[in-house]
């Protein structure tokens, strides 16, 4: 069942910028068939409005492609090559927004990822936002989501093979995205 209206405790409407010290944007994928690497980038940007109807709030995010770190640097290399991002070409990843739901208990937001200049329909499945007094003063958001996509739908279609058969990569992606964020205004 859809709802329109939602009441989220503690609940503050306002515009929000990513806190990006205490913020994680990650993903995870299978590798050699047997294992998961995970990674995330170290360079984002994004704007949260939390409207008075918590369905009606907006994010837009801004990544730079090549702030890829998995921990080792001749892999993020070559993930910023024309292999995986093409990352001189197609400097930053981006998400906006299209709308907020809430069904069955969940929070889904839907919006738009582009990366490699590829624009897709995605759905992240979000967490109860949560709300609290900062430190400094101010007041503090938490957001937590993830969702999966295809890596080829992007263009991001590199993979290797394995002796015996097999390829070095899965085809999902898992992204990870624990948000902190400041009331702007």
């Amino acid at each position: 069942m859809i709802s329109t209206e939602v009441q989220i405790p503690g609940y503050v409407a306002g515009r929000w910028t990513i806190d990006t010290v205490h913020s994680h944007v990650g993903f995870v994928i299978k590798h050699m068939m047997v294992s998961k690497v995970r990674g995330h980038f170290s360079s984002f940007t994004g704007e949260i409005v939390t409207a008075e109807n918590p369905l009606d709030s907006t994010v837009t995010a801004t990544i730079e492609a090549g702030s890829i770190d998995t921990n080792n640097q001749m892999r993020d290399d070559h993930i910023r090559s024309a292999d995986f991002f093409e990352a001189e070409n197609y400097p930053t990843l981006t998400f906006a927004s299209t709308g907020l739901r809430y069904e069955d208990d969940q929070y889904f937001i839907d919006g738009d990822l582009t990366i490699r200049g590829v624009t897709k329909a995605v759905t992240l499945t979000a967490e109860t936002p949560e709300f609290g007094p900062s430190p400094q003063g101010g007041t503090k958001a938490g957001f937590s989501a993830t969702t999966e996509i295809k890596r080829s739908e992007f263009g991001v279609s590199y993979n290797g093979p394995i002796p015996g058969g097999g390829t070095a990569l899965g085809e999902k992606v898992q992204i990870v995205l624990e948000i902190e964020a400041d009331l702007a205004d």
